[in-house]
């Protein structure tokens, strides 16, 4: 798992596609901070869609100072559970400090599904939403 996240903050499309599968999928919570300022979408299907997201959506809101702070990380079987800090400026030049809990699911040692939570609200208020 820890290469995959070493691929995810890469930014760099050849790095998170090769940890993907090719019908991988990303879900987040409806309405989500992150989901509004990149359109709305909240759940992203597809390798090539998830992609776009890391490489190109993800920058675009969060700038600069990117940090994640590992504090769980729990594997059984083909699920892995990663709880997390993840702080960084945003475009509005904004800090973003917020928990955050992934659900990964593997498949053949790839990243099949991930499912994200994070406070809402709090992502929202710093948003200045």
């Amino acid at each position: 798992m820890l290469r995959a996240w070493e691929a995810f903050g890469s930014r760099r499309a050849e790095r998170v596609a090769a940890v993907l599968t090719p019908d991988a999928e990303w879900l987040a919570p409806p309405g989500n901070a992150t989901a509004r300022a990149i359109g709305g979408e909240h759940h992203l299907v597809g390798r090539d869609r998830i992609v776009r997201f890391l490489t190109e959506e993800f920058p675009a809101v969060f700038v600069s100072d990117v940090t994640v702070e590992f504090r769980t990380v729990v594997a059984d079987g083909d699920i892995v559970v990663v709880e997390e800090r993840m702080r960084a400026t945003l475009a509005s030049g904004r800090p973003y400090d917020n928990d955050y809990c992934f659900v990964f699911e593997v498949r053949d040692g790839l990243v099949h599904r991930v499912r994200e939570y994070m406070d809402t609200q709090r992502g929202a208020v710093m948003f200045g939403r």
